[in-house]
C-alpha cells in the first residue's frame, strides 16, 4: 500500500530556478563575436543581429550590456585590457610571457590580444581609430617600460614579431607550427622577442 505525502499547508514544492546567464561570460562572447566579424567585414556592414547570432544572444541583450553598436565597437577597437594582460610580467621574463599569452589566447580563449590590428585597412575611418588605439595602448605603452636607446623602435619590433607569430599561427595556420607544443614554441621564439626588450 503506497502512501501519498502532502506538503505542509502553506509550503509549496521547490521549483527549479531558470538557469542564470553569466553576465561577464556573455559580454566576453559578444566581444569575441564582434571581433570576429570586424576581422572579416567593414564596420559599417556589421549589424547587431549578426553579432548577436554569432554570440548566441539576442540583439536587445547587446544593447543592455553595451548601449549601442558604436559603444560595443569602441570596446572592440580598444586594446587596453588586452595590453594589461599581454604586458603583465616583469621585464626580464616579458618575452616568454608575451609569446605564451598570445598562443594561449588563440588556442584556449579563441582571441589574439593584438591580431585585429592587421584588419585595420578594411575599416576606413574606423581603421584610423584602431591604429591610434594600438599605437598608444600597445606599442607606446611597451616602449615606456623599456630602458636604453631606441625604446620606441624596439617596442615596435617586439610587437611586429608577435604579430608575425599571430598571423602564421592563427590566420595562415602553419601546419608545423600548430603541430608544435606551446612550450616548444615559447622556448624557440621568446628569445627573439626578449632580445629587443632587454638587449
Amino acid at each position: 500500500m503506497s502512501t501519498v505525502t502532502t506538503p505542509h499547508p502553506g509550503l509549496t514544492a521547490p521549483t527549479a530556478a531558470p538557469p542564470r546567464r553569466d553576465a561577464e561570460a556573455t559580454k566576453a562572447a559578444i566581444l569575441r563575436a564582434a571581433r570576429y566579424l570586424l576581422a572579416r567585414h567593414a564596420h559599417a556592414d556589421i549589424t547587431l543581429k549578426a553579432v548577436a547570432d554569432r554570440a548566441g544572444v539576442s540583439a536587445p541583450l547587446i544593447l543592455k550590456y553595451f548601449g549601442n553598436k558604436d559603444a560595443l565597437f569602441a570596446r572592440v577597437m580598444s586594446f587596453e585590457s588586452d595590453a594589461d594582460a599581454l604586458l603583465d610580467a616583469p621585464l626580464e621574463d616579458l618575452g616568454r610571457h608575451m609569446v605564451r599569452h598570445l598562443l594561449e589566447g588563440q588556442t584556449q580563449r579563441g582571441a589574439d590580444p593584438i591580431l585585429r590590428i592587421v584588419f585595420a585597412p578594411l575599416q576606413g575611418e574606423q581603421g584610423d581609430i584602431l591604429r591610434a588605439n594600438f599605437r598608444t595602448q600597445v606599442s607606446d605603452r611597451l616602449a615606456e617600460r623599456l630602458a636604453g636607446p631606441d625604446a620606441g623602435l624596439r617596442a615596435e619590433l617586439v610587437v611586429s614579431t608577435l604579430l608575425g607569430l599571430g598571423v602564421m599561427y592563427g590566420i595562415a595556420r602553419g601546419t608545423r607550427l600548430r603541430a608544435t607544443t606551446i612550450d616548444d614554441i615559447v622556448e624557440r621564439y621568446a628569445p627573439t622577442v626578449q632580445s629587443q626588450l632587454t638587449p
